[in-house]
């Protein structure tokens, strides 16, 4: 298994606001397009037929672009499309900034042959908030180059997700 630079991954990722600027040395640095507070609770079971995700309820940005976020847990969700290849996986990092706020991402893994507009759980640990602006950089995404191709990819739930219908349509 191997890291892949960001240039090697850069092809990965859509709807990128400047990838110049998202390209780092070993990922992709992925953009906040929008926060979400938990309304309910969830559920989980090891049969998926008795998940329950909670509702969640879209917080707006001020008129500058600004968002204030008091301690707790939040749904985050990127700009960026993403698109792992059968031979590849990749796994989500809080910048270093973002820690330095006092705030970190919790992250899941991303599995070969994912598609979508993924989410986060954005954690403010920091007792005095956190302001947040409209597509700041809050994740690396490090992409790791499998051995082999997977035998199976992801055909899970949450496979295209976030993408409206013009999205799906771009290259």
């Amino acid at each position: 298994m191997t890291i892949l630079t960001g240039s090697e991954a850069h092809s990965l990722l859509e709807s990128m606001i400047d990838p110049d600027k998202q390209t780092q040395m070993c990922g992709m640095e992925l953009t906040l397009q929008k926060v979400e507070r938990f309304t309910s609770n969830g559920a989980l079971a090891f049969d998926n037929q008795e998940r329950v995700l909670p509702q969640t309820e879209i917080m707006n940005f001020d008129q500058s672009g600004w968002i204030q976020l008091a301690p707790g847990s939040y749904l985050v969700t990127f700009n960026e499309i993403v698109n792992i290849p059968r031979d590849v996986a990749a796994l989500g990092r809080a910048r270093s900034s973002l820690l330095r706020c006092g705030a970190g991402l919790e992250t899941a893994l991303w599995d070969p042959g994912y598609r979508g507009r993924s989410q986060s759980l954005l954690v403010v640990y920091n007792s005095y908030g956190l302001r947040l602006k409209k597509n700041a950089r809050l994740m690396q995404l490090v992409f790791l180059r499998l051995g082999k191709e997977a035998e199976k990819t992801y055909s899970g739930r949450y496979q295209g997700e976030n993408i409206v219908h013009e999205d799906a349509v771009k290259p």
